[in-house]
């Protein structure tokens, strides 16, 4: 496959990225993603130079978003991260942090006992000395994991089939949202294909450091899905961080052989569905609900520029209302904002989110993002919903 060459001097120093910083906006600390991001490369490229502002980069993408050059700002970023933990040692709390579908394996054999042991005084106390907020959302593990709970279903057979990567938080954490997908799908003549022996997509490990773990999870999830995708069968995800990493990320950060062929067929459910609609071919016997929502796009959908498929989804369905929150980032990022040295960053950056939020009056908001979704929950005092659930309930299922 083709080398990708980001060359820093594509930048032109118009600092639309350092306007659309969120972070920028609410540490001092943090001199920009143009000052982090390509003027910083510059440096690099000449000599072994680290700037410590670089930590403050969550990698939430809104300077891709806003770069006119199209400049991969964020992988510059992540990769100069990378590069400086080649020779420096990683706090344990970031092996912690990236290494979650490890933890939840673990957590999985005792969910209970797990989810017991994280919000107790003492294990809270113990989590703070390693770096991890004491206020942070931590999300709950399910007491049986989507791969089990899928394992049951008794699927109409279809002609048409899907593949669907649920990634771990669907699976560990939410699994409900993958049961939706299922649902769903199958309401559209689809049969589900969960391909079991993929593995974490490799995003919490990019945004750690851990470049060649992530590498090797990005070859094992490209070898496995290429061989659904030779059979014709699309790929589909239901966590915006999952679907940038497999149809986007993988293309910035690595040279695998199939990758083209798999990126260009992944799709999001919601995307997917609309796709449907558009073909004359998605089934619209959708009940009368009630419900009155607000909509939060992820930053990690708004830079894969499918526009918003969800939003538009939903508002198909009679008697629903739902209004785009429009109000910039969440600041969790995946899992920056547990850090207890960027809690207070990421509460600042979703501020203007969780006020309009409060404003609306709603008690319920949708988005794609099982982060965001613990991150406006906790910000705002607010239930949170996937979208497809909404969907799912609209076919009665």
């Amino acid at each position: 496959m083709k080398k990708h060459h980001y060359n820093p001097d594509s930048c032109t120093t118009c600092t639309a990225c350092v306007v659309h910083c969120p972070v920028t906006q609410a540490v001092r600390e943090f001199r920009g993603p143009k000052l982090a991001g390509p003027a910083g490369e510059r440096f690099r490229l000449a000599t072994d130079d680290y700037d410590a502002a670089l930590e403050y980069c969550s990698n939430c993408k809104n300077c891709d978003i806003s770069c006119p050059s199209r400049v991969p700002v964020s992988t510059l970023n992540m990769k100069a991260r990378a590069n400086y933990y080649k020779t420096h040692k990683q706090p344990f709390r970031d092996w912690m942090l990236s290494h979650s579908e490890q933890m939840a394996k673990m957590a999985s054999l005792t969910p209970g006992l797990a989810n017991m042991g994280m919000n107790n005084f003492l294990s809270k106390a113990v989590l703070k000395k390693l770096g991890i907020s004491d206020k942070a959302p931590l999300p709950a593990y399910a007491s049986q994991s989507f791969y089990k709970q899928f394992r049951k279903i008794k699927q109409q057979p279809q002609a048409n089939k899907v593949v669907f990567y649920p990634g771990c938080f669907i699976n560990y954490n939410q699994p409900e949202v993958g049961l939706d997908v299922v649902a769903v799908l199958q309401a559209n003549q689809f049969e589900v294909i969960v391909p079991e022996e993929a593995v974490c997509c490799g995003s919490p490990l990019v945004v750690n450091g851990y470049l060649e773990e992530a590498e090797a999870n990005a070859r094992t999830n490209v070898g496995i899905l290429a061989k659904y995708i030779e059979q014709g069968y699309p790929i589909i995800t239901a966590c915006t961080s999952c679907g940038l990493m497999l149809k986007q990320e993988y293309q910035e950060l690595f040279e695998l052989e199939d990758l083209d062929k798999v990126s260009s067929r992944i799709y999001d459910i919601s995307e997917f569905l609309l796709e449907l609609y558009d073909e004359g071919q998605l089934n619209t016997n959708f009940r009368k609900q009630t419900g009155n929502y607000l909509y939060h796009a992820p930053c990690h959908l708004r830079v894969q520029g499918i526009g918003k498929p969800s939003l538009e989804l939903v508002r198909m369905l009679p008697g629903v209302e739902v209004t785009d929150a429009d109000a910039g980032c969440c600041g969790i990022s995946g899992n920056y904002g547990f850090k207890d040295d960027k809690y207070d960053i990421a509460m600042a950056v979703g501020s203007n989110l969780f006020e309009t939020i409060k404003a609306s009056g709603v008690t319920t908001v949708l988005s794609d993002c099982g982060t965001c979704r613990l991150q406006i929950s906790h910000g705002a005092g607010v239930k949170t919903a996937h979208p497809i659930s909404i969907v799912r309930a609209a076919y009665g299922k």
